[in-house]
Formats: structure tokens, sequence, C-alpha cells
């Protein structure tokens, strides 16, 4: 990969301003940064989504580049399209990028991608995930992690929040053989610049999965999107890493985990959760971090 990005030498460009997503919103920045980093000739695909809905409102257009709203399913399905429409007509230096939440990835769009993927096109997807479906009531997704009330799994007398795991997309798009994946977190800005960096650099699919914060959903203020995204890669319950040559890289392995508790309490959607809860969540980490400090690099 060529130099690194940094807050020195980043374009001073943007191609994502004026929209309408909340205060604090980690999608949002995701969305910046990785167009700052890719550049004006990038055909951006967006399905039904947060990222859609606070940027395309007539008459106001909040991207720079060519983009397209595809259905909430078509993700990938277009981006091959896009691929295809362009390679006809021998355009040169451009990317076709992808970006879609986490309910449009890992449940909706993962046929699309999956397809992406084994089309193996040259282009990247970014997944901004805020762990529930944020833009339409803040209903569970396949990537809410486990005790999150949300509206569809709500907390109460007969409820106690969502009892499944978080879905491991990283891994389920791995095992496609992708050329390039990678996880990341807004927390860790620069990282995630110069993975959508390398993701440019790579020929075929590149797939990136970003924890982006939503405190709207997550019941933070809206000054904590940054810290609260670093804590959960410092307390282990998320990891930043990546995938190439048929093994899995870790970015960044923090020498001690900080307190779960404290990342968990500091949300109003893990307030109800009680020792026995916590410990679970515990639990559920050391055995991840188990199996990946014995077969990850």
């Amino acid at each position: 990969m060529s130099e690194r990005i940094n807050a020195r030498n980043i374009s001073e460009d943007e191609f994502f301003y004026g929209h309408k997503a909340c205060a604090g919103c980690g999608g949002s920045l995701a969305v910046r940064i990785a167009l700052k980093v890719l550049g004006e000739r990038t055909f951006l695909v967006l399905p039904a989504g947060c990222m859609s809905a606070v940027s395309f409102n007539y008459p106001q257009m909040s991207y720079a580049n060519n983009s397209i709203i595809s259905a909430f399913a078509g993700t990938g399905a277009v981006m091959s399209g896009i691929c295809a429409a362009a390679k006809a007509q021998g355009l040169k230096d451009y990317h076709v990028l992808g970006i879609a939440g986490d309910g449009g990835t890992a449940d909706i769009g993962i046929q699309a991608l999956s397809g992406l993927i084994d089309r193996n096109d040259d282009a990247i997807y970014i997944c901004y995930d805020n762990e529930a479906y944020m833009n339409t009531g803040i209903q569970k997704s396949g990537l809410t992690p486990f005790g999150a009330s949300t509206t569809t799994t709500p907390v109460g007398r007969n409820a106690e929040g969502n009892i499944k795991p978080k879905k491991n997309l990283f891994e389920i798009v791995a095992a496609h053989g992708i050329p390039y994946a990678a996880t990341a977190s807004v927390g860790y800005i620069e990282d995630f610049a110069n993975k959508v960096k390398r993701a440019s650099e790579v020929k075929g699919t590149s797939f990136i999965h970003v924890l982006a914060p939503c405190p709207t959903g997550w019941g933070v203020d809206v000054s904590e999107t940054i810290d609260v995204a670093r804590e959960v890669v410092d307390n282990g319950l998320w990891y930043l890493a990546e995938y190439y040559d048929g093994e899995y890289h870790l970015s960044k392995k923090p020498k001690e985990f900080s307190d779960v508790e404290h990342y968990l309490k500091r949300q109003k959607r893990f307030r109800h959760l009680t020792e026995e809860d916590i410990g679970e969540i515990r639990r559920q980490r050391e055995q991840t971090w188990e199996r990946i400090n014995k077969f990850w690099k």
C-alpha cells in the first residue's frame, strides 16, 4: 500500500455534506471519510436506509459523487451492473462503492452481497453497522448484539431484550474467499481510512464492516460517538482485523481489556442488564478471543 492516510494528508475536499443525519451519527462519519479517501470518481450505490434517507432530499443532494438509491435487497447487484456498464464504456480510474447498513447487508442484502463477491467484481462494499434498523424505528437486525433492547426485542415483565448473539458477518464474508475484507470502527478513524484505501487498491471485491454508533438508538449523548466506538474495541467486544491471502490478521490487539460493564451501562439499550447478563457477554467475548488468538495472525 502507498503512503498511509492521516489527519495531515487526507483530502480537504468534501463529497458528503449538508445531510440531515442525526447529531453524532457514526454512519455519516464513515461515509464522509470513505468518500474523502476514494475521491470524486466514485460511483455510489445506497439502498434504503439512514444514509439514503438523510441525503436524497429534493431539491437538496448531499453527495458530490454520482449516486443512486437501490432496492433494499439489491445493493450488490446494482454494483455489479455499474461495474459492467463502466467496463462497456471503457472508463478508467474510478471506484464502484456500495454503502449499506447492518440490516441492508447482513439480512436483506446478504444474497446480493454474496453474488457480488462470487462474481469478484472490482468494487468496494462498506457496511456501516449501527446494530439495528435505525431508520425505521430501531428494530433488531442480524447484527444487534446480545442483550440489546430494541422495539422488536423490548425489555419488560416477559421480555429481556435480544437473546441472540451478533451475526459473524466478517467471517461469513471471508468464507467466500474474498480478496480483501476488514473490520473497522469510527472510533479508530485513521485505521478505517487506511482500510478503505487498501480496499481501493485490491483487484476484485473488497468488503469493510465498520462499527458506527447511533446515539439515538444506543441511548448515548451525541458527543459520545467516537468515545463509545473506541471503548467497544478496547474492551474486546469488537475487533479490528483484516482478511487477505486466505488468512486473518489482527490490526489491533489490546494488551488487556477495559471494563465491559462500563461500556454497557453507559448505553440506554443495555441498562436493564443483570450481572448474569453481563457475565454472559464477558463469556462470549472470551470465547471469541480464544478462537482469534488460536487461529489468527
